[in-house]
């Protein structure tokens, strides 16, 4: 029992012994001069692991007595997961050595979050749930302060922290109450009590408060506070890492304890995830307006791209978590390509954050501005570009729910929102003269825009096929 067990979770295990040998072996060895190669080897174990975990299973396997469960839908989750924190790795090496952060604490610390990350994602379990979860928010709320001797980065790191307890509080609370009205932690076992009749008072409490939890963690809107200043004050790369991978864990297990623990309550939790939907797709879109700093801009879209994720769950169908899939997976990339080019805006060798120094950056750069146009417009929706193709399917499953009140207000939310990416736009083309920023980009930055951005666009053939994997993904969750 105990050695199927194990199989089942072997590729957790891996990186978690890789994590930690690769900390006794930097620390023994020369500490920080070892940095590179912990970095390309643990991204070369990411890669490992997600062609491992996407090519290697099949069917619906549990562990530890289902609290820990290998399906279809965790393999997506977790294939796009370590390929989005590889890819931010590689990205990140650059920056963090030209600023002095580049200690072998860094890697390591990103290995164990994306364990925290790949145990969320398979929870059918409050206790699986919440070691994941703690596992990957500790290691981030690390990694939010590593600019140690910078007050916004303390800042970042401290905020984070604060709120992230309370969060976690929060949940812990509605996990007390689920457990003391179903009289187990088993998402399988509270599934049961929800479809036994009216969901109790208690336990309708209890569902509110871990959708509390869970909506800080995917910064939706009311809890989204932490996110612009996270986003600002942490180092570049820390806040690529953080618009990421996590998002997609937290989304993830969002859908997981809704289908799984909550799927004989769907009229119930739909409403709760539909306001949180709508209420950060507006919000997001709104106050990104006024923003001259691109990090914090890229916070609020990021908070109401979360909004359009929670559209495909709020429908609570499987072509909802279908959508919210295939949502997701375009999101990460476009977001890999966006942070690409910030981490290429410097001047005199210093980051540049302001929308401003991007004057009539086109004429300096023509290549990396049509590259950045097309992820703009792509992250606003505009059709035929990818990231249209992912607001179609989650207006689409909202609307075939019947919540087209919902869809129309995703519309609306989306007309408002690509106000800021075209502004963006405009500077880069109409702008004013302005010195020019650096002519520099590392070559790993280079290539992860320019095929960022040549996936928005050649993706729009089939979505490289995607959405039927997204589907099957869907189909062992809801099913």
């Amino acid at each position: 029992m105990i050695q199927a067990d194990l199989n089942v979770v072997l590729p957790e295990i891996v990186l978690a012994v890789f994590a930690m040998a690769a900390l006794m072996g930097a620390v023994y060895t020369g500490k920080d001069r070892t940095a590179p190669m912990v970095l390309w080897a643990t991204s070369a174990v990411f890669v490992v692991l997600a062609a491992w975990i996407g090519f290697g299973g099949g069917g619906t396997q549990t562990a530890f007595g289902g609290a820990f469960i290998d399906d279809a839908f965790s393999r997506f989750a977790k294939v796009t997961i370590l390929l989005s924190a590889a890819a931010i790795l590689l990205l990140s090496q650059d920056y963090m050595t030209r600023h002095g952060l580049f200690r072998f604490e860094y890697p390591i610390l990103v290995a164990l979050a994306v364990v925290g990350m790949m145990m969320m994602v398979s929870a059918g379990d409050l206790m699986a749930l919440y070691m994941g979860l703690e596992l990957q928010s500790l290691s981030l709320y690390v990694v939010a302060a590593l600019r140690r001797d910078s007050v916004r980065s303390t800042e970042a790191g401290l905020k984070y922290f604060v709120l992230g307890a309370l969060s976690s509080g929060m949940l812990l609370y509605g996990a007390s109450l689920v457990y003391g009205h179903a009289g187990t932690t088993l998402f399988s076992g509270i599934v049961t009590t929800a479809t036994e009749g009216p969901i109790s008072l208690g336990l309708l409490f209890g569902l509110v408060f871990v959708f509390a939890g869970l909506a800080f963690k995917v910064s939706a809107a009311p809890f989204h506070m932490w996110t612009p200043d996270v986003y600002e004050g942490s180092p570049t790369p820390i806040t690529a890492f953080f618009a990421t991978a996590p998002k997609v864990a937290a989304m993830a297990l969002f859908a997981r304890v809704a289908h799984d623990a909550f799927g004989g309550a769907v009229a119930d939790w739909s409403q709760i995830v539909a306001f949180l939907s709508v209420a950060s797709m507006f919000l997001g879109a709104i106050a990104a307006i006024g923003q001259r700093d691109i990090k914090r801009l890229m916070a609020y879209s990021s908070i109401a791209h979360m909004g359009f994720a929670l559209m495909g769950l709020a429908a609570g169908t499987e072509a909802g978590v279908q959508a919210m899939l295939v949502y997701m997976a375009i999101y990460v990339t476009m977001n890999i390509g966006t942070f690409a080019f910030i981490l290429s805006m410097n001047k005199d060798g210093q980051p540049v954050t302001d929308i401003d120094s991007l004057q009539m950056y086109s004429k300096v750069q023509p290549g990396r501005a049509l590259a950045m146009l097309v992820l703009l417009f792509s992250l606003a929706g505009i059709p035929p570009l990818v990231g249209f193709f992912g607001k179609f399917y989650v207006l689409k499953a909202a609307v075939d729910a019947d919540m087209v009140w919902l869809a129309v207000a995703g519309v609306i939310a989306s007309v408002i929102g690509a106000f800021y990416y075209l502004r963006i736009i405009y500077f880069m083309y109409f702008g004013e003269e302005r010195d020019a920023l650096d002519n520099t980009i590392t070559p790993v930055a280079w290539v992860m825009l320019m095929g960022s951005a040549a996936i928005m666009l050649v993706g729009v053939i089939n979505l490289f096929g995607i959405e039927g994997l997204a589907l099957a993904a869907a189909g062992s969750l809801v099913n």
